[in-house]
């Protein structure tokens, strides 16, 4: 893409409304356009990110065997009376009454509409187990709608729903979703510790947050300082076979957020391995059994013969919350600083002297090649001035920088920087762009 031709309209100055960096940032480089409290336009750059991030979500999903599906925004208030949460829910849902006075909402949440779908369909356990998920726009009247992407009111959401026989698979269906979470973040160049939350009346050990340390973070926690060096599983994982060790090798470790801390507990952690930071949500997972089967008649008849609800479980993440949350853990004074797989685009070139025919020239060599290797650049070919296209390509964060101008090319050389580190290599042109297309810099 040629930055001349894309709609990119960066801001120089911090809006005063905006207090945290990520949502300084996402306004500064022309991600986002606030339209009303927590209501947000998706600009161009902003939306290539969130589409790969999407993306990422629903590749981890489907490999853990879950099946997309789409519900819609806009349900009938009569599901949520059938579970007994429509006049339960409070303020925060937006409810709406169609032309012929029916009730309706702007869905908060689909629980009830995938209970439906599933028993019209689904009446035997020959039929289980089922993972299901959609992404979808939600929409919760938060009271203070703040922090740009990370608190608004309408959001991008992946919610994943397992139904299971019994408690026991879904234990099983609640371990794939765990393993695919950690996956997920690690890919978009998060570190995202499993901490136990609330299981409210429901029991057991079946709830877990999963938090990304960021300094801006928005609750503080405490854990093992192991789980902030433990890998991801990785993409090569059995989600067929036993995956209770990978999660007992995680959850054996002492992870809390301030909710849940037990400062006891804590102690008995070594003192050079107890560490206390600040976090961000970005996944939830829930095993709720038959909160809404059992009054939604969510029934499937066992081997024995008799009919009995199934067992259900909630997995969620916040797909445009999470841009919030990696632009939190990787910025730096000069703006966004974007791991490789999120990135809106793989490398800016920077034309210092547009109009002139040697650099033009070795600009186009540029794009073109390394279009055809993928990595989708960024071709700055306005006239702006050389500290102008410095400050843009810095404040929008792309992973590379290839800097061309009449001067190095007098002397047979580019200059290559690496967003993520600050280093600069002088480089040929064509070693640039073979390193490049080699992915020679890319995230360790």
């Amino acid at each position: 893409m040629r930055l001349s031709r894309f709609f990119l309209p960066v801001l120089k100055e911090t809006p005063s409304d905006a207090q945290i960096v990520s949502h300084q940032l996402m306004l500064r480089a022309g991600m986002i356009r606030q339209q009303s409290a927590g209501i947000y336009s998706w600009l161009p750059l902003g939306l290539k990110v969130l589409k790969k991030v999407e993306q990422i979500v629903r590749e981890e999903q489907n490999r853990a065997g879950a099946v997309e599906l789409l519900m819609p925004t806009i349900q009938s208030a009569d599901l949520w009376r059938e579970s007994g949460r429509y006049d339960d829910y409070g303020a925060e849902m937006l409810r709406i009454t169609d032309r012929h006075e029916r009730d309706m909402l702007f869905g908060p949440t689909n629980e009830e509409m995938i209970t439906e779908i599933f028993r019209s369909y689904c009446r035997s356990y020959k039929d289980l187990p089922k993972l299901l998920y959609h992404i979808q726009w939600k929409f919760r009247d938060e009271i203070r709608p703040r922090f740009g992407v990370m608190r608004g009111r309408e959001f991008l959401m992946k919610d994943t729903y397992s139904f299971d026989l019994d408690e026991e698979a879904a234990r099983r269906s609640y371990n794939k979703m765990f393993i695919a979470y950690l996956n997920t973040f690690s890919r978009m160049g998060l570190k995202a510790v499993p901490m136990k939350a609330d299981t409210g009346p429901i029991g057991g050990d079946l709830s877990h947050e999963f938090i990304v340390l960021a300094e801006t973070g928005e609750s503080e926690v405490f854990c093992h300082a192991d789980l902030v060096d433990m890998g991801a599983p990785g993409t090569d994982v059995d989600f067929d076979g036993d995956l209770q060790p990978l999660v007992d090798q995680r959850t054996a470790l002492y992870a809390a957020t301030d909710e849940m801390h037990e400062p006891d507990v804590f102690a008995r952690v070594p003192e050079d391995r107890r560490l206390t930071a600040r976090g961000i949500e970005v996944g939830h997972i829930f095993y709720f059994g038959t909160k809404y089967s059992d009054p939604m008649k969510a029934l499937v008849t066992h081997p024995d013969g008799k009919e009995r609800a199934v067992h259900m479980g909630s997995y969620g993440v916040g797909v445009s919350r999470l841009l919030g949350a990696i632009i939190e853990a990787h910025h730096d004074e000069k703006g966004c600083i974007w791991p490789e797989e999120v990135a809106p685009f793989g490398v800016g070139i920077l034309n210092l002297r547009a109009g002139d025919g040697e650099a033009d020239a070795a600009c186009e060599d540029a794009y073109g090649k390394l279009t055809a290797a993928g990595l989708d650049p960024l071709y700055d070919d306005t006239s702006e001035r050389p500290g102008g296209k410095f400050a843009t390509a810095d404040l929008i964060g792309l992973p590379y920088q290839l800097v061309i101008g009449p001067r190095g090319l007098k002397e047979g050389k580019v200059e290559l920087k690496v967003r993520r580190t600050g280093e600069t290599h002088e480089l040929s042109p064509e070693d640039a762009v073979n390193r490049l297309a080699e992915r020679a810099f890319a995230d360790g």
